[in-house]
């Protein structure tokens, strides 16, 4: 299926990407340039590693949690269409957290519609929590028209908001669920890939061998990612056709994997030996070896990147321990138009590759 909106109408006016310096935001701002299209990103802070969209795009440090900060911050993009909203902030508390991240959302379309923005479509990213996943065992596979969980969630608050706005507002909306996004991308906390590659380039650099660090369940369960690049595509899919409008669709790369498949596959990609799995805490031991990746940045002129911005240890913790099936369906993508998939493990290689090119990690012979 094929989208019904014409190029040079107003659905292919300038887009507004949240959240620009995370692994989702800047794929979304990359695929967006590559189509020809204004894009202007939003972070509070510069976006690392951002030299690729030079000229091309607009930055905008703005607070969206400040209410009125946001209206004079948005002011300029007063000719907006599309929103691809990837902002989030982390809280302590399940309360503070939905408050927080509804406030990104509710200020940054109060602050378009105080510009008289042109909104057509706001894209929402949700995720596997959005099933329980991060509870525990949760059904599988997953299905978009499963009923909500009793437990408070903020995907579903800040969902609940935008249908009322884009109701009484009159634009669309699409909610995509990726899960275990991979991607080139730093100084973000929830990129499964700089945690793998990080960890693989300090192990070889103290000469251990691979070793899984999470527990013997997780490494047999199965368990789905998604890549940056494809969740892009289905941004700008989603932005545009009008069978997503007010749809949930799951986005993964359209297969599941074992880790016990894959880690051996990534020892080898890196030149190192492989040893059977050993749970190690992450977010206390990595930070030790800060010294060590250091001394790496140095002898192969690596990009400098803050230690503590490079990869999200809890967020791999966390995922190495989850000892349950994780699968999702993409039937219902698929059956509205959007059909692409990739293989994982040779996507992981590949982006793997990539950050070598790019001068994040070290070489990996």
């Amino acid at each position: 299926m094929t989208s019904s909106v014409a190029h040079g109408s107003p659905a292919d006016g300038p887009v507004l990407v949240t959240g620009a310096g995370g692994v989702i935001g800047r794929h979304a701002v990359a695929e967006y340039l590559r189509l020809g299209r204004q894009v202007r990103g939003i972070s509070r802070r510069p976006v690392e590693g951002a030299t690729q969209f030079a000229g091309q795009w607009e930055h905008l440090r703005v607070d969206l949690l400040d209410a009125e900060g946001s209206r004079d911050g948005l002011a300029v993009a007063s000719d907006t269409t599309h929103v691809v909203f990837g902002a989030y902030t982390e809280r302590p508390t399940t309360a503070e957290l939905s408050e927080a991240n509804v406030a990104l959302l509710q200020n940054t379309l109060d602050g378009l519609a105080t510009a008289g923005a042109p909104l057509q479509h706001v894209t929402l990213y949700q995720g596997g929590k959005a099933y329980g996943a991060h509870l525990g065992y949760f059904n599988t596979p997953a299905k978009e028209r499963d009923p909500r969980l009793i437990q408070p969630n903020f995907y579903y608050d800040q969902e609940d908001v935008l249908r009322a706005v884009a109701a009484e507002r009159g634009f669309e909306l699409t909610v995509l669920r990726p899960e275990g996004v991979i991607g080139y991308a730093v100084g973000n906390p929830m990129n499964l890939l700089m945690v793998i590659a990080v960890y693989a380039s300090i192990c070889r650099e103290l000469g251990q061998p691979l070793r899984f660090p999470g527990t013997h369940a997780a490494y047999d369960a199965l368990y789905q990612v998604t890549d940056a690049e494809l969740l892009a595509q289905a941004t700008v899919w989603a932005g545009a056709e009008p069978a997503a409008a007010g749809q949930i669709f799951n986005i993964t790369n359209g297969d599941q994997l074992r880790w016990r498949q894959l880690w051996p596959a990534f020892a080898q990609h890196f030149g190192m030996d492989y040893a059977e799995p050993q749970p190690v805490p992450l977010a206390e031991a990595m930070p030790l070896h800060a010294n060590v990746w250091n001394r790496l940045v140095e002898r192969h002129d690596l990009v400098r990147t803050p230690f503590e911005h490079l990869a999200g240890w809890d967020f791999g913790d966390f995922l190495f321990r989850s000892e349950f099936d994780n699968v999702t369906s993409t039937i219902k993508a698929r059956q509205a138009g959007f059909a692409r998939c990739l293989d994982s493990e040779d996507r992981f290689l590949e982006l793997f590759d990539r950050l070598v090119a790019e001068r994040v990690i070290p070489p990996l012979r």
